[in-house]
């Protein structure tokens, strides 16, 4: 078992876990216009892409706020990478600008072991 398996299995029971971070876990959903088909009808060709996981949205410290890049009103979003799937299974990449729980992905990163999404997001 490779170290993104081992912390993304710890992270997987303590958010499942009530007397770790079970109580702090949000179910959210995303979505994504995505280009589709065109329909003659409505003259769009848009189609969305809708996916969703489990995570735990938090505000920034006072020392990461900057007034710029990261206000004091963003929320920070940190999700398990495994668990961020479309609705048929497949995984998903959070991309900026997608719309997460009625707010908007500003910044989406991932940690060294590729184990977690921290997303940054913008009312």
């Amino acid at each position: 078992m490779g170290m993104r398996d081992e912390i993304t299995a710890e992270l997987a029971a303590a958010f499942d876990a009530e007397d770790e971070l079970g109580d702090t876990v949000t179910v959210f959903v995303a979505a994504r216009v995505v280009p589709g088909e065109y329909d003659p009808e409505t003259g769009t060709s848009d189609a969305t892409l809708t996916y969703g996981g489990r995570g735990i949205f938090s505000g920034y410290k006072a020392a990461e706020i900057d007034g710029s890049r990261i206000l004091a009103t963003d929320t920070k979003l940190l999700v398990l990478k495994a668990e961020v799937v479309s609705l048929p299974g497949v995984p998903v990449a959070p991309q900026i600008g997608d719309l997460i729980a009625g707010q908007r992905a500003m910044n989406v990163g991932k940690d060294p072991a590729g184990a977690t999404w921290t997303i940054q997001l913008r009312v």
